[in-house]
């Protein structure tokens, strides 16, 4: 298979021991159903595998619907995957699954992780000094202008650990744009999707997503402390505004830096989509696609 032909959105790619795992949320499923999850496999980024279902829920499990955006990191040794869910009579949180082996099969390993009473999704894991955090969004469709929250984890990720903290509103970013009619709770509703950290070992970067001209877009956030907590800095310009969006960060077998995404935001047309990113003293540069 190619990208061409595999129709998820939010593609999440786990590098393993020589092959590229790929996860994402099922386009076919994405607004109603619960079909559960499947990864792809890849040598080389551009030849993937038919999908291989890795996730599939118990009879029991309390959600039916939007089952949205897993990704998959390795601690201590195992595999945990973080996704959103959601059914009418509970709010839409992120729960943590876990596996052996990156393919599967995921089992439910914790609670639901965000704050019983917010709606939430887009669940990434980051540790910093050994102690294990959840960054997600705090929802606009609960409190209109949606923010970016972190919250600790407990050691072995079974649960939260304290209140949730919030790090940044998406008002707050120069590149977002949105209606001032469309108010929610006394403030314009505006996206905050997707979040993804990464830390170079100089200086802790954030990847998440909105709207920019009514088109979904990727922008960038940059840690002044250095820590999860922030404060966070918002850089003026997108990385990418070109109707995607809800990306990550890969490094490549090779030593390249990969970022991915998926375009366009329209079901069911989302692929996803690589391309090549680097950084200078001027900033992240987005390159060719693969």
């Amino acid at each position: 298979m190619k990208c061409s032909d595999i129709n998820i959105r939010d593609p999440f790619v786990l590098p393993y021991e020589g092959t590229y795992y790929m996860f994402g949320t099922p386009g076919q499923f994405a607004w109603s159903g619960a079909g559960g999850f499947w990864c792809y496999t890849s040598k080389d980024l551009v030849e993937w595998s038919d999908p291989i279902k890795c996730f599939s829920a118990p009879a029991d499990f309390w959600a039916d619907r939007n089952f949205w955006a897993p990704e998959v990191h390795i601690y201590n040794g195992r595999f945990y995957m973080f996704a959103s869910f959601y059914s009418e009579d509970r709010n839409r949180c992120t729960q943590i699954l876990a596996a052996d082996r990156p393919e599967g099969p995921y089992e439910i390993w914790s609670e639901p992780i965000t704050p019983a009473d917010w709606m939430c999704l887009d669940g990434t894991f980051y540790v910093e000094n050994g102690k294990p955090y959840m960054v997600f969004c705090h929802e606009h469709v609960q409190i209109g202008t949606g923010t970016i929250c972190a919250i600790e984890l407990s050691e072995d990720l079974r649960r939260s650990v304290g209140e949730a903290v919030t790090l940044f509103g998406a008002d707050e970013a120069p590149w977002v744009t949105y209606a001032n009619d469309d108010i929610v709770n006394g403030k314009p509703r505006i996206v905050t999707d997707g979040p993804f950290l990464y830390n170079n070992g100089k200086e802790l970067t954030m990847f998440w997503a909105s709207f920019r001209n009514h088109s979904y877009a990727e922008g960038i956030a940059v840690s002044e402390s250095g820590s999860v907590l922030g404060p966070w800095k918002q850089i003026a310009e997108p990385l990418f505004d070109k109707d995607g969006g809800h990306g990550m960060l890969f490094k490549t077998f090779d030593g390249d830096m990969v970022f991915s995404l998926h375009s366009p935001n329209e079901n069911p047309k989302e692929r996803p989509v690589f391309f090549r990113i680097t950084k200078d003293e001027n900033g992240w540069h987005k390159g060719e696609q693969i």
